[in-house]
């Protein structure tokens, strides 16, 4: 598997609502190869693709996500919040939002967000086997804070490339490695020490960094051997995914 650089976190978020399908689609038109998207379940079981636990900031409905139903949400408007201009944006569901991905011909970072009232084997079953059926297996990452989802995950798929999802490495972060057999380390760039850095390169693995929008700051973690990034928006980093309005040059669905 290779990956760019850069990944657009949540979509292209900083010029989309995060997560949604409209994100996904500004990510592809401002020539991203690649995206990162989290995935929970609703009360029925549905899959979806939120982020928070509730509803109440990205939404103009309020209310914990578990204890709706996918009648629930195709009731509420998840664009508005962001600009009038995704005004009538409805929450993506899993399904919906891997066959974007995948007409699209891009890469995704799934994350597996467990929040409370979640069961991670439900999850990592249901999520990995949906995300397989749809992508290749070099255009797919699951990651996880919670190891044991990615347990379940790679239970469910030997070759499946995982991601150890970490706010600061910590210092056993090698024993979650040799139970996983990760692809790759995902840390909190601004948390971040050298010494677990030049640990994670030693054994092989792919280091990445969330979530980087400050080039300048950033910038010498690049010389330290840092992979890769998730950000907001990729043109700050490269002019070359500097969003450009749809039209002629924007990548449709194939």
């Amino acid at each position: 598997m290779q990956l760019p650089r850069y990944i657009a976190h949540r979509g292209l978020s900083e010029h989309a609502p995060e997560n949604t399908l409209a994100a996904i689609q500004a990510a592809a038109d401002a020539g991203c190869e690649w995206i990162e998207l989290d995935v929970q379940y609703l009360g029925d079981g549905t899959p979806v693709i939120w982020h928070d636990a509730t509803v109440d900031r990205c939404s103009d409905g309020r209310g914990a996500l578990i204890d709706m139903t996918r009648e629930d949400i195709r009731r509420l408007d998840v664009g508005s919040w962001f600009s009038d201009d995704f005004r009538g944006e409805r929450m993506a569901l899993l399904d919906e939002a891997l066959s974007l991905v995948s007409a699209l011909d891009m890469g995704l970072n799934l994350e597996l967000k467990l929040n409370p009232g979640h069961d991670a084997e439900m999850l990592a079953g249901v999520a990995v086997h949906r995300a397989r059926q749809v992508l290749p297996q070099d255009r797919l990452l699951v990651s996880s804070f919670d190891m044991t989802a990615l347990e379940h995950a790679r239970s469910r798929d030997d070759a499946l490339a995982l991601g150890l999802l970490y706010e600061a490495v910590p210092r056993c972060w090698a024993s979650d490695a040799e139970r996983l057999r990760p692809f790759s380390v995902h840390a909190d760039w601004t948390r971040l020490e050298q010494e677990r850095l030049i640990e994670v390169q030693a054994a092989g693995l792919a280091l990445l960094c969330y979530t980087v929008n400050d080039p300048e700051r950033f910038a010498s973690w690049w010389d330290h051997g840092v992979d890769g990034v998730f950000t907001d928006d990729p043109g700050l980093f490269d002019a070359r995914y500097q969003r450009q309005t749809r039209g002629d040059g924007s990548r449709k669905p194939r």
